[in-house]
């Protein structure tokens, strides 16, 4: 059982760590379709509130 649980402890770590800030940099304006810019629109408004309520 500790050898699997050593594998797996490298297999995890040699993955790509993900970005914190979670910020999509492939993300293209021109390319967006009606959906996205209301997910994004919604997203924002997400965070404005989130924002307000940790400045509370």
């Amino acid at each position: 059982m500790g050898r699997a649980n050593e594998r797996k402890q490298r297999e995890q770590a040699a993955l790509s760590p993900i970005p914190s800030d979670g910020i999509d940099v492939e993300f293209s304006r021109e390319l967006a379709d009606h959906e996205d810019l209301e997910a994004q629109a919604r997203a924002k408004a997400a965070d404005e509130r989130a924002r307000k309520r940790s400045g509370e």
